[in-house]
């Protein structure tokens, strides 16, 4: 039995307390919101896992010394716009435990990856990334999940996937962090994509395309960053492309396709009424490209239907009539 603390108490952060209590560690999350807190401690309940039990062995706390004391693991699940700010406040209280993320995104301020935010932070940490095709809501309830582990640090990985392995949750290793950690950023902006892509009546054909192409993309400014090609082929890249594109689980599919039929991105961020990844990192990926010279068509796309007013059935047009390519 492991003592595993758990940053962030959204739905992710939930759905992998329940998978950890149910296989018998003792998890500790901790929550910005009392709200949260006692709705964990005293319903058994996760404001955004509905109709989902959380079991006994969890216990959520406002506090981050009383969530990290005593623990051997450190899992940060918290959106990535709030990592820096979030770690600032708890590495007081971080002892020798890896630290796992499981948050998906870059920091919009200096485009690093959040590990490299982490790092910043805490020289000496462990790091480690959690990532992979997981809807929180089928995890919750014990649907069979492929996920991969990804560190630099050989402990860290066979402790991960020896701790968090069951019948229905098998882990997968790798040293190739940057490539687990770019490749699930930025499938979300694809998934955003396909998500507009719904909402103005596209097809099978075309979401096919977007895949594919998205997938193109993204590889090419994850090597250029440093990621190993075949990650980008593996869960955490075309694994997780997939599922984020084509489910309604998907908050960043959800939030593209209120875009679509019109919405602003306010009414979106209101109706989806959790933090949409895909927007806060598309500044990230538009940022990055033309730094590094990478093509990346869908990503200048999907910038300018949301900051420069284009619309999303010319944007679809202005793709499909670009230069002859050789594919």
């Amino acid at each position: 039995m492991k003592k595993i603390a758990i940053i962030g108490s959204g739905s992710w952060g939930c759905a992998l307390a329940i998978h950890l209590a149910k296989i018998g560690h003792m998890v500790k999350i901790w929550s910005f919101s009392k709200e949260e807190a006692d709705l964990i401690n005293n319903e058994r309940k996760c404001k955004f896992l509905q109709n989902v039990v959380m079991p006994e062995g969890i216990t959520c706390y406002n506090n981050y010394e009383d969530a990290i004391d005593g623990t051997d693991i450190i899992l940060h699940v918290t959106p990535s716009k709030f990592t820096r700010d979030t770690v600032k406040q708890y590495k007081q209280y971080v002892k020798n435990q890896p630290i796992i993320i499981c948050s998906k995104g870059f920091e919009k301020e200096t485009l690093l990856p959040l590990d490299e935010v982490i790092r910043q932070e805490m020289p000496n940490v462990k790091i480690g990334t959690l990532s992979g095709p997981s809807h929180a809501e089928e995890v919750s309830i014990g649907i069979p999940t492929l996920m991969v582990v990804a560190s630099k640090d050989d402990e860290i990985l066979y402790d991960i996937q020896n701790s968090f392995m069951s019948p229905e949750f098998r882990i997968y290793t790798s040293h190739d962090i940057k490539g687990v950690e770019i490749g699930a950023a930025f499938k979300n902006i694809i998934a955003f994509c396909a998500g507009v892509a719904a909402g103005i009546g596209l097809g099978d054909n075309s979401f096919a395309a977007l895949i594919t192409r998205g997938l193109g993309e993204i590889s090419r400014l994850g090597i250029a960053l440093g990621g190993e090609r075949d990650t980008f082929y593996g869960l955490s890249g075309l694994g997780d492309l997939i599922v984020t594109c084509l489910s309604e689980h998907s908050r960043n599919r959800r939030a593209g396709k209120l875009i679509g039929k019109g919405k602003t991105v306010e009414e979106a961020k209101k109706e989806v009424g959790m933090v949409i990844e895909s927007i806060d990192n598309i500044d990230a990926a538009y940022e990055l490209a033309k730094i590094h010279n990478i093509e990346m068509p869908i990503v200048n796309g999907v910038y300018d239907i949301l900051y420069n007013n284009l619309d999303p059935k010319e944007a679809v047009t202005m793709l499909m009539t670009r230069e002859k390519k050789f594919e």
